[in-house]
């Protein structure tokens, strides 16, 4: 179409295209993965991928609901696990929050470049400001609290506010694959 048309042109597509292949589209850009991460002293390299908090099985997957007010689940739940299991920070950051949220025990690590996790039920002794390692233990999985038939945890991890597979960072979850439109 032409000016001020309605259509999709092919400058429009192609932005899309880019868009969608960035990352733009709610999952995190293979570069954002192995991006640095910020630190209140300074930007500090990290690892190409993140830890896993716990050495356990995928319980329940990642499931991003159609809208951010619909039904999903916002992360992935590692185990069975036993009550006291340690839990480690998956990246360098800082905590965030540290305390309960309705009925259970919440830890969240704010590790720059807009990323946010968050574990529960876990207990820590750590406060809000403390800085972490990738690796460091912080904290355990508390017991009766979890919303799992068997204990488990439940990691989230946001970028930019928005819930992404946490297992994407780690490289234990099959990225998204764009295929070419069209019949061959």
């Amino acid at each position: 179409m032409g000016a001020g048309g309605r259509g999709i042109t092919g400058a429009k597509v192609t932005a899309l295209g880019v868009a969608l292949l960035l990352g733009l589209g709610g999952l995190p850009a293979v570069s954002a993965v192995s991006a640095e991460v910020s630190s209140a002293a300074g930007a500090a390299p990290a690892a190409a991928l993140w830890r896993l908090p716990v050495v356990a099985d995928e319980l329940r997957p990642f499931a991003r609901p159609p809208a951010p007010w619909g039904a999903g689940h916002r992360g992935v739940d590692l185990g069975p696990l036993s009550g006291g299991a340690n839990i480690r920070a998956p990246a360098d950051g800082e905590i965030s929050f540290a305390g309960v949220v309705v009925d259970r025990p919440v830890l969240s690590i704010r590790h720059g470049d807009g990323y946010l996790s968050s574990f529960e039920p876990v207990e820590t002794v750590l406060e809000v400001g403390d800085r972490v390692s990738a690796g460091d233990p912080v904290g355990s999985l508390a017991t009766g609290a979890g919303h799992c038939e068997a204990p488990c945890l439940h990691w989230g991890v946001r970028l930019d506010g928005e819930y992404i597979n946490p297992l994407l960072l780690t490289g234990d979850a099959e990225p998204s694959i764009l295929l070419p439109l069209g019949g061959d």
